[in-house]
């Protein structure tokens, strides 16, 4: 059933603004606009459309009244002294948050660590079967920072670098971290299938993302790059990081909280922060 919308004047003690997709869009627009900068002109076409799209279903939802609907029954905000928020009711009957339950972080950070020493298997085991050193993709990899090994030669490439392996392993536990951390928020979304996500969809997603703009990123890296091996090293990143971080424990998530309970600031019976 939808819910009832009522008019511009319920105060907010009674009603709260509906939910909308249009910033998600625009924002995916703007995001496709600047990326065919450095791909193609068909992906700013798609997100020209896209944020055009986003910006008037969100901008129709607030202008010239911002849409509201009732507050579910049981859940209304008590009101302290002033008329300050002092606290909402129990939360049977809110509208529920996606995903309702997250991983913990540091199962995120440990399955960004293991994904990595999985990635860095694949991608120093093409160095190894390829060219016969293990450091041609670690040098690579510090190119995504330094200009100066888009000029070496392959010679150089093979040789060991004492600054660019250490621009190398800080890139790529940055990434790997990162990665984990996400993983810990997104996995939650496909409870069912979690490694439907984290071994495939998410290594797909990333291999095209490193596909459109390797060449501005990282020239040095599309230029020596095999694909298939690069696809090989995100999957193995994907299928080690989600199998830890699936089998970790969730949380609840913080979203429907304000910044206050998140912050465990309390208030005294006068409605003032202590």
């Amino acid at each position: 059933m939808e819910p009832e919308r009522t008019s511009h004047e319920v105060p907010y003690l009674r009603a709260i603004p509906v939910p909308t997709s249009g910033p998600l869009i625009a924002a995916f627009g703007v995001s496709l606009l600047f990326a065919g900068m450095v791909t193609s002109y068909a992906v700013s076409v798609v997100g020209v459309f896209c944020a055009i799209w986003g910006a008037v279903r969100w901008f129709g939802d607030c202008f010239p009244h911002e849409d509201l609907e009732e507050l579910p029954e049981g859940c209304e905000q008590s009101v302290s002294l002033g008329g300050a928020v002092e606290q909402a009711a129990p939360a049977h009957g809110v509208r529920q948050v996606m995903p309702a339950e997250v991983h913990e972080y540091r199962a995120g950070v440990r399955g960004g660590i293991v994904g990595g020493i999985a990635m860095a298997v694949v991608a120093c085991g093409w160095g190894v079967l390829q060219h016969g050193s293990v450091w041609i993709p670690i040098n690579l990899l510090a190119g995504i920072v330094t200009p100066t090994v888009e000029a070496a030669t392959l010679e150089q490439l093979d040789r060991f670098d004492a600054a660019w392996f250490m621009l190398a392993l800080l890139v790529h536990a940055g990434l790997s971290v990162s990665a984990g951390l996400l993983y810990s928020v997104s996995l939650p979304m496909w409870p069912n299938r979690p490694m439907l996500l984290g071994g495939l969809l998410m290594p797909a997603m990333m291999s095209g993302l490193a596909w459109g703009t390797m060449g501005l990123v990282n020239p040095a890296l599309e230029q020596h790059i095999s694909w298939p091996y690069f696809v090989a090293s995100q999957v193995a990143f994907g299928v080690a990081c989600g199998a830890l971080v699936a089998r970790g424990t969730r949380v609840p998530a913080s979203a429907p909280f304000n910044l206050a309970e998140r912050l465990r600031v309390e208030r005294s019976e006068t409605g003032e922060r202590l």
